[in-house]
């Protein structure tokens, strides 16, 4: 019998007699056949990426299918100006944080440049060290035919890797920076070898980032594992944005993603309320303070 794909709990209705209802259980875990489950089915996979554990129950109680804890921590949280600086160190804990907390989505995270490039055995030991060391399900490289032994070498050990084309973060020094790929006849073709050798090579999903939308439906098509977009269109399996992105935490946000909400402002607002309220003197008030 086929295992039905979780899905989000429903908030139940509030009963009329003004009882408490209590909280639905959370979903069932996502794990790796789902995600081939939801192509066949043709229902679109959700991805976000998750640095810590607030955002991660969040992110995780709304449904969200994938968790990605990112190297775009590096410049979305250590302050680096790309993903190149972070380090393996530096991806632990956050990704530690992110599989405690999330009950739901399956957690991904990036082996980060200088991590698995020069061999599959690198590749194996770095993914080695994620897996035990954080509790999460699955890496995620960049890279086609060129990584298609390390992507071979961890499934084969069982361990699920995520595939990551197109635009690559890692490798922008060569691609002459934040530069759309895959476009005229050549690029695409060569697009797409890379995405069959990935799923070849046992990959479960491949990222598809800055990539023309005809491009990234023709490779959809040809993979039967899923394709998750990212400036790539909507004939993708799934998407994939960076949650600061996604929810409005700064002045920029690039040109494919959408805001969602407003939170750096809510949070700007917020701040600016409690500094006026702490010098003005009505806080703390009667209601924070304990009494003898």
């Amino acid at each position: 019998m086929t295992e039905p794909h979780p899905s989000s709990p429903s908030v139940p209705a509030s009963p009329s007699d003004g009882a408490v209802t209590p909280p639905l259980p959370p979903a069932p875990r996502v794990r790796v056949h789902h995600l081939a489950q939801a192509k066949a089915e043709g229902r679109k996979l959700t991805m976000l990426t998750a640095y810590d554990a607030i955002t991660a129950r969040i992110f995780d109680a709304a449904g969200i299918d994938l968790l990605l804890v990112g190297d775009s921590i590096g410049d979305n949280a250590l302050g680096h100006p790309n993903t190149i600086p972070v380090t393996l160190d530096e991806m632990i804990p956050p990704a530690r944080a992110v599989a405690r907390a999330a009950r739901h989505a399956l957690v991904v995270v990036d082996l980060p440049f200088g991590t698995y490039e020069d061999s599959a055995q690198h590749a194996f030991a770095s993914a080695v060290r994620v897996l035990k060391e954080t509790g999460a399900h699955a890496v995620k490289i960049e890279g086609g035919r060129r990584v298609a032994a390390q992507v071979a070498l961890l499934t084969q050990s069982g361990i699920p890797v995520v595939g990551h084309l197109g635009f690559t973060p890692q490798s922008e020094n060569v691609l002459g920076g934040k530069r759309v790929q895959g476009r005229g006849d050549e690029a695409a073709t060569r697009l797409a070898a890379d995405a069959l050798a990935l799923e070849e090579a046992g990959a479960v999903a491949v990222v598809l980032e800055m990539v023309p939308g005809p491009v990234a439906a023709h490779v959809t098509e040809v993979l039967r594992i899923p394709t998750i977009g990212i400036g790539a269109g909507v004939e993708c399996d799934g998407q994939v944005l960076v949650w600061t992105d996604m929810a409005g935490m700064g002045d920029w946000s690039p040109r494919f993603a959408q805001r969602f909400g407003e939170v750096g402002k809510a949070l700007h607002e917020a701040a600016s309320a409690y500094l006026t309220a702490v010098r003005g003197g009505s806080f703390p008030g009667p209601e924070q303070s304990y009494r003898n």
